[in-house]
């Protein structure tokens, strides 16, 4: 293990076999770390809940894992109560609320905030300056491009919070709004500031404000070859875990 320069670490805290820990980070109570994982400078990883300022004396910091070969970069700041899976990867000034689950092989870009209680799956990634809401739902393979926000709140203010879900494979481009409750599917393209307020079906092309389902993805032609680019797995394998064996091979072993 490597400590820099001014890092606090918990007693409490579980680091793997080769973690990095950079100047000035803190590490909080009951927080656990996999093997080979890069926590840079300035980070906050285990930051305590509410209740630690009002609870003094009876207050247990939930348990926060970071999974194996994960890279924090400088200024993150991860809340008590996430669980992380394995490759996961933030850029710079990332905040990442409690009780969220995230899958593995998910990275969080430049300045997200993600406000908790959540779930991500695996392979999500989500490009600089996304505000993810409370109560949100993303499936695998989710892709989400600059300034794109999930709302929450259907009547504001309210106690009635419900985030939106996106099943797996689906992109959402940048400046989209996600409005409460909202549920998009499968395969589906949002597309570049559209205002989803309606469910949007597996494999559709929504576009708009308020969005329209106008065409089926699979009828979307890539400029460049001439062909459908659509279901994007079968064309893009950049990071992918079907990049030496093709997706539709992958996916074959994948359901055995």
């Amino acid at each position: 293990m490597f400590t820099g320069t001014g890092a606090i670490i918990s007693p409490s805290a579980i680091l793997g076999k080769n973690v990095r820990i950079g100047d000035r980070t803190i590490i909080y109570d009951s927080v656990e770390i996999g093997d080979n994982t890069i926590i840079c400078n300035d980070c906050i990883i285990g930051e305590p809940l509410n209740a630690y300022y009002k609870e003094t004396g009876n207050y247990n910091n939930p348990r926060t894992v970071i999974g194996a070969d994960s890279l924090i970069r400088s200024h993150t700041i991860i809340y008590a109560g996430n669980i992380i899976g394995d490759h996961f990867q933030t850029g710079h000034r990332v905040t990442l609320r409690e009780n969220t689950i995230l899958g593995s092989h998910c990275s969080l870009g430049t300045l997200d905030d993600i406000q908790g209680h959540s779930r991500f799956g695996n392979y999500c990634r989500l490009h600089s300056n996304v505000h993810i809401g409370m109560h949100s739902e993303l499936g695998n393979f989710v892709f989400v491009y600059p300034y794109v926000v999930f709302t929450n709140d259907p009547t504001p203010p309210s106690e009635n919070l419900i985030g939106p879900s996106v099943d797996d494979y689906t992109q959402i481009a940048t400046g989209s709004i996600l409005l409460p409750g909202v549920k998009i599917g499968k395969h589906c393209v949002i597309g570049a500031h559209s205002l989803v307020s309606k469910d949007i079906d597996d494999y559709m092309l929504a576009v708009g404000t308020p969005a329209k389902s106008i065409k089926n993805v699979r009828d979307i032609i890539d400029r460049s070859t001439g062909k459908p680019h659509y279901p994007w797995p079968y064309h893009f394998d950049r990071g992918m875990p079907w990049n030496e064996t093709g997706f539709e091979e992958w996916k074959n072993m994948s359901e055995k």
